[in-house]
C-alpha cells in the first residue's frame, strides 16, 4: 500500500500525463538556429503541461532555403532542383528518436525561416512551400492536427531593398498562419534592437538581439499553449 501511494505521490509531483507528451518541433534557418530553447521556450511550455510531458526537439540551420525542407518545391517557373527536402529529412532524423515509444497528445510546429527566399525572391511559392512541409509532418508523423506557428519576418528590410521580396513573404506568412486552422504567427520587428550575443549594439539587425531571443522563445510558447488549449475546446 506504501509503495502505491509512493508512485501516485511521484506521479502527481512530476506532472506526469497519461494523455501523452506534448511534442515541440523548432526549425528554420539563422534566427531559429539562434534561438535556445533553454532560455525560455522550453521553461514556459514545461510549466504549463509538466516536464515528464514535454518532448522539445529542435533542428535549424543559418542560410537555407525552404527548398531544402520541402521536398517537392518548385519555383515559380515549375523547376526543380535536385537538392530538396535534405533538412526536413535531418530534422526528422532527430524528431523519430525523441518520440520512439512515447504516446503522443499534441504536435507543434515552430518555423522562423523565409529570408533566404526573400533574397532570392520566391515569395509566389512560399505559402504553398509552407503547407507542403505540414503535409510531410502530418504524412510521417500520422497527424491531420498539427498546431503550426511562425514567427513574421522582421522589419529588416521593410524597402526590399536588399532582400527584394521581404515585405511579400511577411505578407506569405501571416496570410497562411490566419488561414491554416491551427495556425498562429509571431511578431518579431521589436527582437532586433538591443546587444547581440557578440556584445554588439544593433538596430532593425538581420538577427535579434539576446534578449531578443528570449522573447521570441516565450512568444513561440505562448502561442502554442494558447492553440493547444483552444482545440482542447473544440
Amino acid at each position: 500500500m506504501r509503495h502505491l501511494i509512493a508512485v501516485f505521490l511521484l506521479l502527481s509531483v512530476s506532472g506526469f500525463s497519461d494523455d501523452g507528451v506534448h511534442l515541440f518541433i523548432l526549425s528554420g534557418q539563422s534566427n531559429m538556429a539562434g534561438l535556445n530553447p533553454q532560455e525560455s521556450f522550453t521553461p514556459t511550455v514545461e510549466k504549463e503541461f509538466g516536464k515528464a510531458n514535454v518532448v522539445v526537439v529542435k533542428d535549424a540551420v543559418g542560410g537555407q532555403p525552404i527548398r531544402r525542407w520541402f521536398r517537392e518545391w518548385k519555383d515559380a517557373k515549375g523547376v526543380k532542383p535536385q537538392k530538396n527536402g535534405d533538412l526536413y529529412d535531418q530534422l526528422m532524423g532527430k524528431v523519430k528518436p525523441a518520440i520512439k515509444g512515447k504516446k503522443i497528445a499534441t504536435v507543434s510546429f515552430f518555423w522562423m525561416q523565409g529570408e533566404r527566399d526573400a533574397r532570392e525572391k520566391h515569395g509566389e511559392v512560399y505559402g504553398a512551400s509552407l503547407q507542403g512541409i505540414l503535409d510531410q509532418l502530418a504524412t510521417d508523423l500520422d497527424r491531420k492536427d498539427i498546431n503550426f506557428v511562425i514567427g513574421r519576418l522582421s522589419d529588416f528590410d521593410m524597402d526590399n531593398k536588399r532582400y527584394p521580396h521581404w515585405t511579400k513573404i511577411r505578407e506569405v506568412q501571416v496570410a497562411f498562419a490566419k488561414k491554416y486552422a491551427r495556425g498562429a504567427w509571431v511578431d518579431t520587428d521589436d527582437l532586433n534592437d538591443g546587444k547581440n550575443r557578440r556584445g554588439k549594439e544593433i538596430k532593425n539587425d538581420l538577427h535579434y538581439s539576446v534578449d531578443g531571443y528570449v522573447t521570441f522563445g516565450k512568444r513561440l510558447a505562448d502561442a502554442s499553449i494558447k492553440l493547444i488549449h483552444d482545440n482542447e475546446k473544440q
